[in-house]
């Protein structure tokens, strides 16, 4: 299928954009590339030290040329989504040694969770932790005895930060390697339910925990669609998982035999071998432009939208939020999963999965097929699907017709046809917001600002029943130079319960929502943002602003706004308590929202 215009000139426009610093960075890995394999540059007393504690393998490290495996992980035994990875470094130092080769823990990289944070102080820790987690696997590859990386991570910040050390060590193979999502508990929609009961108080604590816990119950990601999920359809559509591995549960012969085989493929793709892939060939313009395709036509993650251009500046490329919403404009949603519909990650792989829709967009003319992969040449060799045969592994065609189209619809007759996320733009700057669950009649509003400076003083006033017309809900000084810029998904039981009684309801901020952004329209990563001296700073109660998402357009009409001293918040408590004190030069250092809020790249 000819590849779509728009898609073929949007992606000629980001070459062109990143040309000198693409080729800038390529030359770089080209000249780390020709050094050759990386352990012949360490001294005897190097590599001594180095393979101290390798037993078995101290010989084959010493006197063989055969590939190094540097594994960096995410692994902890509190997190659902990272525990399955407690078993990977074995699994993999035994299929590596199998296979000729070796494999070592480069190091471990923190992974905390949103979700245990969410509305609590340790979010503001959240976004930066993006970027420690680069730091931490550059300094695990630092020592620079590895010929390939794998890579243990799932959720919101783990993958991105991944990806920025991944294009980083670019001369390097990396091939990232899944955990899954638990199997489906209790439904998205009735755990939503029971939170908007709780807010109003018509059910107790104890309803609400017994809830939260039977939807979060077992080993593996989240189930609904949001940051965690959506990193794992990114790695696919850009080629750094195995075909098809995203979505198989922990914990079964098939998640494993997709961790020796990803294994084995990091081994075959060493600069040692005779199909090198090293990740700065496969992290190019076509890939981001695959991967922002992908989080249109699933609905994907509004987070995504801030680490999409950090991970590409990684590697050379430039993006801005107006490929992004150009994309958008031509991608259909093709997909209804939580919070965009009932379905979990479950249901939506049984239907076909991330398998069908590379199919259906390749053959629509939306993705780029001629791209280099981990798994080979192409992304039509990710229309396909594991499976065991007699305890092997086989890779088999995929379906090319959804099993259940309330879930996953064809691209010619999607359930919209144009993507999940949009820009705004006007006089209070630049912000996106997430569609794909919120109802048409609900994407315009008109209504009086009510402005706060955190989220528990919007919860406050829901609960004193000041909010009874139509209002946008202003919530600003949440960006990340003011405090990380947290998410703000806590509001969602409030803002929806208002919605829920006939209010038309809105909120603009510099902050955050979350990858479980919902039907209530949210303007979100507002840039400037009002720390740094953003129009948002100069709202007050009773402006009338005006989201327009059709339009992409974000206003205050009220005229002389900019007029106006610029409010000023009072910091000082954002500084200190649960680690903030080690994170005020990312707070200082860090750059705008509509460019990544990135601190290293």
């Amino acid at each position: 299928m000819t590849l779509n215009p728009t898609i073929a000139a949007i992606t000629d426009r980001i070459i062109k954009r990143s040309e000198t610093s693409r080729s800038d960075y390529l030359d770089r890995m080209a000249v780390a590339a020709d050094d050759g394999p990386r352990r012949a540059h360490l001294t005897c007393g190097n590599q001594a030290h180095a393979y101290a504690a390798m037993g078995a393998d101290q010989d084959r490290l010493v006197q063989s040329p055969a590939p190094n495996l540097g594994i960096i992980t995410a692994y902890n035994d509190m997190l659902s989504a990272h525990q399955p990875f407690e078993t990977y470094p074995a699994m993999i130092r035994d299929t590596a040694r199998a296979n000729g080769g070796t494999a070592q823990v480069a190091g471990g990289v923190p992974a905390m969770c949103d979700g245990v944070t969410q509305g609590q102080t340790g979010m503001e820790l959240s976004l930066f932790s993006r970027d420690v987690i680069a730091l931490a696997a550059g300094v695990g590859l630092s020592h620079n005895t590895f010929d390939a990386a794998i890579f243990l991570g799932v959720c919101d910040k783990i993958v991105p930060g991944l990806v920025m050390a991944a294009a980083t060590f670019g001369y390097l193979p990396a091939v990232f390697l899944p955990a899954g999502p638990m199997p489906s508990g209790l439904p998205n929609d009735e755990k939503a339910n029971v939170r908007n009961k709780f807010a109003i108080g018509e059910v107790d604590r104890a309803a609400l925990m017994a809830a939260e816990m039977a939807s979060y119950h077992s080993p593996g990601t989240c189930t609904f669609y949001g940051t965690a999920n959506s990193n794992q359809m990114l790695m696919e559509f850009m080629g750094l998982h195995l075909p098809g591995s995203s979505f198989v549960n922990p914990n079964t012969p098939l998640r494993d035999a997709l961790t020796r085989a990803g294994t084995e493929r990091a081994l075959q793709i060493t600069a040692l071998g005779n199909d090198y892939r090293p990740a700065a060939a496969i992290l190019d313009e076509k890939a981001f432009v695959n991967g922002i395709v992908g989080l249109m036509a699933t609905g994907g993650s509004t987070n995504l939208v801030l680490h999409l251009p950090a991970m590409a500046r990684a590697a050379g490329v430039i993006l801005d939020l107006q490929d992004f919403d150009e994309i958008s404009a031509v991608v259909p949603l093709m997909a209804k999963v939580y919070p965009n519909g009932l379905a979990d990650v479950n249901h939506f792989h049984a239907a076909g999965g991330l398998g069908l829709m590379i199919a259906q967009l390749l053959d629509a003319g939306l993705l780029h097929e001629d791209v280099r992969t981990v798994a080979g040449d192409g992304l039509g060799l990710y229309t396909r699907e594991p499976r065991l045969a007699d305890g092997k592994l086989t890779f088999v065609d995929g379906p090319r017709k959804s099993e259940n189209d309330k879930i996953i619809r064809p691209a010619r007759d999607p359930f919209q046809k144009t993507g999940g996320l949009k820009v705004l733009k006007g006089n209070l700057g630049e912000a996106i917001i997430k569609i794909s669950a919120v109802a048409p009649e609900r994407r315009v509003i008109e209504a009086p600002a009510r402005v706060f400076h955190d989220q528990d003083s919007v919860k406050a006033a829901f609960k004193a029943g000041e909010i009874t017309t139509d209002t946008i809900i202003v919530v600003r000084f949440q960006g990340p130079k003011s405090n990380g810029m947290p998410e703000l998904h806590g509001l969602t039981p409030s803002l929806s319960v208002l919605q829920d009684r006939g209010l038309k309801i809105a909120l603009v901020t510099d902050g955050r929502m979350s990858g479980a952004s919902g039907k209530v329209p949210a303007a979100i990563h507002l840039s400037p943002e009002a720390a740094a001296g953003g129009p948002l700073a100069h709202v007050m109660d009773g402006d009338i602003l005006r989201l327009d998402a059709d339009a992409g357009r974000l206003e205050n009409l009220t005229a002389g706004f900019l007029d106006r001293p610029a409010a000023a918040a009072d910091l000082s408590g954002n500084g200190t308590g649960v680690g903030r004190e080690l994170f005020s030069a990312f707070r200082s250092a860090v750059g705008l929202a509509n460019s990544g809020a990135a601190v290293v790249v």
